[in-house]
């Protein structure tokens, strides 16, 4: 019999099998389950994709239908319009032919009476009664006709022609196309124009002045190139210029005396053929152009021109070393004027170098050059007789080398000493023994007293000198002004800016000067007292007053009342300036050209209509910081002042980008923006005052009424 034990073993084995056969069979089920479950997942994405290409293709046919909808309305809309514009197009056709035959008729009839007698020959324009097709100017002198032609800008002159027979006749006078300045119309004209210009005029044409005309193209050059006359050219800040356009030029004229070719781009490829073509240059510019080296005045050294120069500007041209200037004086030893302005990197051995050979300077200009010290300014005065010289912003030299260079130069008549902290009164006590000086300028030398100032005026120069600058000279009182007033009868422009210690006494001395003509007080201490005597002989044409915080309407109606010739203000910062002032200004000065009214937060746009309505000749404005000016300032200056050329209107909050940019193509120069104005300008964007500036005004305005008080008092 089996056993219990072989029974549970084979019980065991069959729930064993029975189990693997059992979870066989769901493993099996769930794998189908899910291939099941993947390939509908994979239909359904079939159909998804499916169903989106068939709306996709629904939107693409409805949008191509409504595509061809809009292409024909288009169309329809193009044919309608075309159609109007034709039928426009040929009335205006007819009118034109219409005018065009009703002035053949007058010009025949008029011929015809020329041919019988009735009138004169018309180009005899200097005869005396008035003839058909004539005014006033054709009948005046053909010189003085000529003369006032040539003051007319390009444009106007061309289309003065337009005006008349006689006036295109007098238009098209060689003399008048002889020198041609395009700088002053470069925002109006195309190189299409300059080129036509070019061709039509290149027999006489003497002088070409393309000064920032940033246009000019490859065609234009070789139209300069043509000009075989041409004898003085200004491409100065022309971008386009390069060495191919200079090779054209020094091919095709080869007259050439003065070249300008500053801020360009010129290398020393164009160098070698300047000194290979113009043999007769003498005037040349090359200031601020620092693409060459030291090897393209190797260039102008060793060719065949420049050896007859005698001006040379290279101010900014940082990158010339030692070697360069040697290479210089090597081949321009015949230098007359020399100018090397803003160059930092010009030491004693540059100096020197070019000195060394260049023997015959007359002239030297040598602004923002600190490096320079005593030994080289002595041996600029060693062996030669200089006229002019010009000094700013070195403090290395002394009073030495002033004293060694007016012993050397006797013939010196133009001082520029500026901004030179080691300068004191021993050197005008030098240039007093000079007999000649007609400009001197210490400006920003803050040694100079009165003593210097006395020594100078009380010289062989004093009754001679006419620009007088002593700018910032913190030193100088009201006893150099008595001098001033005793011994210069010749001074025409006298600058006091900043100069602290001068009072309406000393002011009051200047008004008697019957040869001032310009004066710069501005940072004084005048006030209304001493800007009425001002104007006492009422000749001065250039006054500066800014900050000056003394002055008031009163004083200014004083001033301009006996001032009616003047032709440039400067009322800057002066925060107590208000429409009344500007007002006066306007109707007492009607011929004014220059007007500064930057920081002057209590005028309005009325100022701007006063200004417009009389003062047509204005050229220059400057009403930056004037918040409370807005659009329709621009409106008045476009209808009144039709000869504004330069606008400046920072700080200008309530003026729009949109008014601005209207009036750009007007103008020759721009400069806007609506920023509010920096603080030192001394109020906000309301125009409130500023706390430090607020105490001041009305500390002067107390003491102003004061005065006042006590004067009325003593004359009661």
């Amino acid at each position: 019999m089996v056993s219990p034990e072989l029974f549970k073993k084979a019980y065991m084995f069959y729930i064993n099998n029975l189990q693997k056969l059992y979870f066989d069979s769901w493993m099996e089920y769930c794998l189908l389950r899910k291939a099941k479950k993947h390939k509908l997942q994979l239909k359904l994405h079939i159909a998804e994709n499916h169903h989106k290409r068939t709306v996709l293709l629904s939107i693409v046919r409805i949008w191509d239908t409504w595509v061809k909808f809009r292409k024909q309305r288009r169309s329809l809309a193009a044919k309608r319009i075309q159609n109007v514009f034709n039928d426009a197009f040929m009335e205006k056709i007819l009118k034109a032919w219409h005018a065009e035959t009703q002035d053949s008729k007058k010009k025949r009839e008029y011929f015809e009476r020329l041919e019988r007698g009735d009138m004169e020959d018309f180009r005899n324009f200097d005869s005396s009664p008035l003839r058909e097709g004539e005014d006033d100017v054709s009948q005046l002198p053909p010189k003085a006709v000529l003369k006032i032609f040539s003051f007319v800008d390009l444009i106007d002159l061309a289309r003065s022609a337009q005006v008349c027979r006689s006036w295109k006749i007098i238009s098209q006078n060689s003399s008048l196309w002889s020198s041609i300045d395009f700088s002053s119309v470069r925002f109006l004209i195309q190189d299409k124009f300059v080129l036509n210009t070019l061709r039509k005029c290149r027999p006489y044409v003497i002088r070409l002045n393309f000064r920032n005309c940033s246009s000019l193209l490859l065609p234009t050059f070789k139209g300069i190139g043509e000009c075989k006359n041409l004898q003085d050219l200004n491409l100065s800040e022309c971008l386009n210029v390069n060495d191919e356009a200079m090779r054209i030029i020094c091919e095709g004229c080869p007259a050439l005396l003065y070249l300008n070719l500053s801020h360009t781009d010129i290398t020393n490829v164009s160098l070698r053929i300047m000194s290979r073509y113009l043999l007769n240059l003498q005037y040349v510019s090359l200031a601020y152009s620092r693409k060459f080296t030291d090897k393209g005045l190797q260039y102008l050294g060793s060719g065949k021109g420049f050896h007859k120069l005698i001006y040379l500007d290279l101010s900014g041209c940082s990158q010339i070393s030692v070697d360069g200037f040697k290479f210089l004086a090597a081949g321009c030893n015949s230098l007359q004027h020399l100018k090397i302005n803003d160059m930092f990197t010009l030491t004693d051995n540059c100096f020197v170098a070019l000195l060394d050979k260049c023997q015959h300077i007359l002239s030297i200009s040598l602004l923002g050059s600190p490096h320079l010290s005593d030994a080289a300014f002595k041996v600029l005065a060693q062996g030669r007789k200089l006229t002019k010289i010009r000094i700013e912003g070195n403090n290395r030299i002394t009073d030495s080398s002033i004293k060694l260079i007016s012993k050397s130069c006797p013939g010196l008549n133009h001082v520029y000493v500026a901004d030179c902290q080691k300068i004191t009164d021993s050197s005008l006590k030098a240039v007093s023994t000079l007999k000649n000086i007609t400009v001197l300028n210490v400006a920003d030398c803050i040694r100079i007293s009165d003593p210097g100032v006395r020594q100078v005026l009380e010289g062989p120069s004093g009754t001679k000198i006419r620009e007088l600058n002593l700018t910032n000279c913190v030193r100088v009182s009201d006893l150099s002004l008595l001098r001033i007033a005793q011994k210069c009868y010749s001074l025409n422009y006298l600058s006091l800016r900043y100069c602290e210690n001068l009072t309406d006494s000393g002011i009051e001395l200047l008004g008697n000067m019957a040869s001032l003509i310009s004066l710069d007080l501005s940072g004084t201490n005048i006030t209304d007292q001493g800007l009425s005597a001002l104007g006492t002989h009422g000749r001065i044409k250039e006054l500066s007053l800014s900050e000056c915080m003394g002055i008031s309407d009163v004083g200014i109606q004083k001033f301009c009342q006996q001032s009616r010739d003047l032709e440039q203000l400067d009322l800057s910062h002066c925060l107590q300036v208000t429409n009344n002032t500007v007002k006066t200004v306007a109707f007492c000065c009607k011929l004014l050209t220059s007007v500064t009214i930057t920081g002057c937060p209590k005028l309005t746009d009325i100022s701007i209509q006063y200004l417009s309505g009389v003062c047509h000749y204005l050229h220059v404005l400057n009403f930056s910081g004037c918040i409370h000016l807005s659009d329709k300032s621009l409106k008045y200056l476009l209808k009144g002042c039709r000869q504004l050329r330069v606008l400046r209107m920072l700080y200008c909050k309530s003026i729009t980008k949109a008014a601005a940019l209207k009036v750009e193509p007007k103008l020759q120069k721009l400069e806007y923006n609506n920023d509010d104005p920096p603080i030192w300008f001394g109020y906000d964007r309301h125009g409130d005052l500023l706390n430090g500036i607020s105490q001041l005004v009305d500390a002067e305005v107390t003491e102003e009424n004061t005065s006042k008080l006590f004067s009325s008092a003593d004359s009661l």
